[in-house]
């Protein structure tokens, strides 16, 4: 019995080492829907960095939302206000560009208030095919899971998406 522990130890050590770096550090993270497109397919497979929690605007996050995942583009960060003109962005009355594809036929808009301390505005790149904080607000950072910019799969796409 003894020797059976002795050889059971080390698989038991490894399990408890996944789950942690599953829980904490990164795990896989499945594109559900076509909001991210062209940037992201669905079915595609990224690898979710829960240990960045540095938000910065444009990143890729994984935010919770109704009890299920959501893949979103950060556009406005906390103390800022956004607005559309002309399908273009501008942050606090400055043109802002970005440097992403993006699938948009949406009108122009404006957010009436300035973006809250410690909440983000995000959207999909598919602007016309998206659920995002322009229907379901602001997103809390409690509720951001973190940084997703690396794919895994399909295998032609691996590496960093943006």
């Amino acid at each position: 019995m003894k020797n059976f522990i002795k050889e059971l130890i080390p698989y038991v050590i490894i399990i408890v080492v996944v789950v942690l770096i599953r829980m904490f550090i990164v795990t896989p993270v499945q594109v559900d829907g076509n909001s991210m497109y062209p940037t992201l397919k669905d079915n595609e497979i990224l690898l979710l960095k829960k240990y960045d929690q540095k938000y910065k605007r444009f990143d890729i996050v994984v935010l919770n939302y109704n009890n299920s995942k959501l893949i979103k583009r950060i556009i406005g960060l906390p103390g800022e206000h956004i607005e559309y003109k002309d399908n273009k962005l501008y942050v606090n009355g400055k043109y802002v560009k970005e440097r992403f594809k993006r699938n948009t036929e949406t009108s122009d808009f404006e957010i009436d208030k300035k973006i809250p301390k410690g909440y983000y505005f995000v959207m999909g790149d598919n602007r016309d095919n998206s659920t995002d904080s322009r229907m379901i607000g602001f997103i809390s950072k409690n509720d951001l899971e973190g940084v997703s910019d690396i794919a895994l799969f399909p295998f032609d796409r691996f590496g960093s998406v943006k």
